[in-house]
């Protein structure tokens, strides 16, 4: 029998490993996925939901806009920051490093958010910043919590209706515009389906050093069955400026030798 071309016994070796590799992994008990039957029974969050403010302040409105009722130390130091505000500008140290909001405003940013189920979990994907809130469900409130931007999260099902605590804030993130928090916030979320395509968010902000009361919001979003969450990276074509006032925005429009990233090209138009 003739010997084998180099070439040849090339894909012979190639071959044999290939089968051997095959029969190894059969081989290997792989783990299966376990605990999704149980997802059967929560509500259907799928899709992507869209903030509307209209089911809010609207004809069907819940409740206006409510203001947090702050301690006298809180009011002074919000007081401080707008009279700043008023002398330099809006402060844009977060948007020119491309911090992300964090808790509780993430969840009041204009862009959609999206539910994912798994076992003994909810996820909230957030358009803003790419961002992923984790929810652990049926386990207690950690006591001594790393402090994250969106805090750590654990809810349970009551019914319909997921109840969520959050606790250990990074310092960075804010109650509202002004507004620090202290180490002792806490968040308590209902979330639930008012109908098949309106869900409702009420969040109560307690804070025994910044707020007189507990803080209560209310929160709509429209179910958005065609959409797709985007993309959002804050550093591509961020342009913010730290050693300026103002809103510190330059897309380089004054300079000639700069194309208008959002302009047409002329190029591609067609005849």
């Amino acid at each position: 029998m003739r010997a084998l071309s180099i070439g040849a016994r090339g894909i012979a070796v190639a071959t044999a490993l290939a089968l051997a590799g095959t029969a190894g992994a059969q081989a290997v008990k792989v783990p299966r996925a376990h605990g999704y039957t149980a997802l059967d029974r929560w509500p259907d969050w799928s899709g992507v939901w869209s903030p509307d403010w209209s089911l809010l302040f609207g004809t069907g409105g819940a409740r206006p806009p409510a203001q947090p009722k702050l301690t006298p130390a809180a009011q002074a130091r919000l007081a401080a920051f707008q009279a700043y505000q008023k002398e330099h500008g809006v402060d844009q140290t977060a948007q020119v490093l491309c911090l992300p909001s964090g808790m509780p405003g993430i969840m009041r940013q204009p862009y959609p958010i999206e539910f994912v189920y798994s076992p003994g979990r909810v996820t909230i994907f957030a358009e803003t910043y790419s961002q992923a809130r984790r929810i652990y469900l049926n386990q207690p409130v950690p006591a001594d919590p790393d402090p994250y931007f969106n805090g750590n999260s654990v809810g349970h099902w009551e019914g319909d209706t997921l109840i969520v605590d959050t606790v250990g804030f990074s310092p960075q993130t804010d109650i509202a515009p002004g507004i620090k928090h202290s180490d002792k916030m806490k968040i308590h979320e209902r979330i639930w389906l008012e109908k098949p395509d309106v869900m409702r968010i009420e969040t109560t902000i307690t804070d025994p050093e910044v707020l007189a009361e507990p803080f209560v919001q209310q929160l709509a979003y429209q179910k958005k069955p065609d959409w797709q969450i985007r993309e959002y990276v804050c550093e591509e074509n961020n342009r913010l400026r730290p050693d300026e006032s103002g809103a510190n925005i330059d897309l380089g429009l004054d300079d000639p030798d700069k194309k208008d990233p959002f302009a047409v090209d002329p190029a591609a138009k067609k005849p």
